[in-house]
């Protein structure tokens, strides 16, 4: 897969693509449905399918004060394009200035003179430009001028009975509900959060279960502070399961200022500090709740284990 960022040459002169456009956050089921779409009219085409998204979400830069948590950083967000078949990916940076940017002039920039778009696939509900003032029916009417046909997708559900299409939002309530299940019906898989193992302090160890320290970014979107099971991925590509805890350890600390993410890994003991994991989240197991001492804590812990190695198969 080629990734182009602002600034870098575009498509080749003979080269052409079908475009779709988002910020793509979570990749999730609604967007796996476009790129199905995008990849068959590339097909049909015989051109390159292209995704333009964008280095941060524009939110940081038009309102800070009310930007959403992401669901995954750049990297993630690329390597999952490419898992799902995408053969370029345009980052677009978005700053100040890029948010000045008008609709017409961002089309003619960005899909006519970097990507030769021969067709766009975008949902149903997309807007885009300064002040949202590009949708649809604008971006047919550019393409009649620049030479590319314009497909709206209605917007999909990850079963009948939900009561709103799948979007970034939707999960990233689910997430704040603690609801990591609703999650990942909705992503298509469990929801991921990566970080380095950093050393916390051994509480864990010397109650018999040690777990990984893994920070993560004050951007990223997180599960609501409770007890999960889960899949702890090393960076060899080892995968063991776990019983995840986020919160603020009540226990221990009764007014500590940050949720922390720490995972168990179950059957494992061995160093983690240093490396780069992936923590996977299945399903709820239990609140975080505060106990009497270590005693009532540590039975907790084991019934917890238990309850994840039931809910993982292992």
């Amino acid at each position: 897969m080629k990734v182009i960022h602002d600034g870098d040459p575009g498509l080749g002169p003979r080269e052409s693509s079908v475009v779709s456009i988002g910020t793509f956050d979570g990749v999730h089921l609604g967007h796996q449905h476009v790129l199905r779409h995008l990849r068959s009219e590339a097909e049909a085409r015989e051109v390159l399918s292209a995704v333009v998204t964008f280095d941060i979400h524009p939110a940081l830069v038009l309102r800070p004060e009310n930007a959403p948590k992401i669901l995954m950083s750049l990297d993630q967000k690329i390597e999952l394009l490419d898992a799902n078949g995408v053969d370029v990916v345009y980052v677009v940076r978005f700053d100040h200035e890029r948010s000045l940017t008008t609709s017409d002039d961002f089309v003619r920039q960005v899909f006519a003179d970097a990507l030769h778009a021969r067709a766009v696939v975008v949902g149903e509900d997309f807007h885009f430009g300064r002040n949202r003032e590009g949708n649809i029916e604008r971006l047919r009417s550019m393409g009649e001028t620049l030479g590319f046909e314009v497909e709206g997708l209605e917007l999909i559900r990850h079963d009948e009975a939900a009561r709103e299409p799948v979007s970034s939002t939707a999960i990233r309530r689910a997430l704040a509900g603690g609801d990591v299940a609703a999650a990942a019906a909705m992503l298509g898989r469990p929801y991921e959060v990566r970080g380095v193992v950093a050393r916390g302090d051994e509480r864990g160890r010397t109650i018999g279960f040690p777990t990984a320290n893994i920070p993560v970014s004050k951007q990223m979107a997180w599960p609501a502070d409770a007890v999960y099971a889960g899949w702890y991925t090393r960076a060899n590509g080892h995968v063991f399961p776990c019983a995840i805890n986020i919160g603020r350890r009540p226990t221990f600390y009764e007014h500590a200022e940050q949720s922390l993410l720490e995972a168990h890994l179950i059957d494992f003991d061995d160093d983690l500090y240093g490396e780069t994991a992936r923590v996977s989240f299945v399903d709820f197991l239990r609140s975080e709740q505060r106990f009497a001492g270590i005693d009532a804590l540590s039975a907790q812990l084991k019934r917890d284990v238990q309850h994840a190695r039931e809910i993982l198969g292992v």
